[in-house]
């Protein structure tokens, strides 16, 4: 994945920047207890910037993701679709037992391997997810929640361009994962169609898995980016809180 990983990391981060320079959004007066609960409660100071990105990124989703989405799904049996996204998640393991490690959740480390294992053997390469049949359940580790565990403040909400919601240390995080990926480093002509080629199968993917759901909230949501933001906030709160309880999922 060298050319296509090594290059995003650099250019989200730089866009973040060229975004802290547009605008900022003016905290309420302290006179206002309510408002300025609310605004550190969101911790967005980067509002208006967000949501510019955050229209430009429906805009493409709206002409070019959600219809290549909704045609993969029609065209795609839920079997093949639910086996594809297995080989995903299995090729995914390797940052995630680099995590396990990194948070110190060995148990966690141990399960992470025998579904490797299992899973590329047994499973055809991740196809099918025996490990899961077989008692071994996955669950979710990335850099992160390291770092979020290491002590790290999460910084700023932000919306970044193509990836969505996250703030500044999962936008750290995303950057360390790709480093924590080894075909991050693996080059050659055959190296680079399989990185583009992973890269656009998980972005379909992914927007398929959540046809629905955002849907709904742009269909029933008063401001959808309002919702999306809350939705990311309390989502990771969680993940982090059963992380640093030791509990995987």
């Amino acid at each position: 994945m060298g050319l296509m990983t090594s290059r995003l990391p650099s250019l989200l981060i730089g866009l973040c920047l060229a975004g802290v320079l547009v605008g900022c959004a003016t905290p309420p007066p302290a006179s206002d207890a309510d408002a300025l609960a609310e605004y550190r409660e969101n911790n967005d100071p980067l509002e208006p910037t967000n949501r510019v990105i955050y229209e430009v990124n429906d805009s493409l989703d709206s002409a070019i993701f959600a219809p290549l989405a909704r045609g993969y799904r029609a065209a795609v049996p839920d079997s093949v679709r639910e086996g594809v996204h297995h080989v995903l998640l299995n090729i995914g393991s390797v940052p995630l037992l680099a995590n396990d490690l990194l948070e110190g959740h060995l148990d966690g480390a141990g399960d992470t391997a025998a579904r490797l294992l299992v899973n590329t053997t047994v499973g055809l390469g991740g196809l099918i997810d025996v490990a899961q049949i077989w008692g071994i359940a996955r669950h979710d580790a990335d850099f992160g929640m390291t770092l979020a565990l290491w002590g790290a403040d999460p910084g700023p909400f932000l919306f970044l361009p193509l990836l969505g919601p996250s703030n500044v240390r999962d936008a750290v995080g995303f950057a360390g994962d790709i480093g924590l990926d080894p075909s991050t480093y693996l080059s050659g002509p055959n190296w680079l169609l399989f990185a583009y080629s992973r890269f656009g199968v998980s972005a379909i993917d992914a927007r398929e898995r959540h046809l629905d759901d955002l849907a709904e909230i742009k269909k029933t949501a008063l401001d959808p980016y309002a919702t999306l933001r809350s939705l990311y906030n309390q989502n990771r709160a969680q993940q982090i809180a059963q992380a640093r309880g030791g509990v995987t999922q």
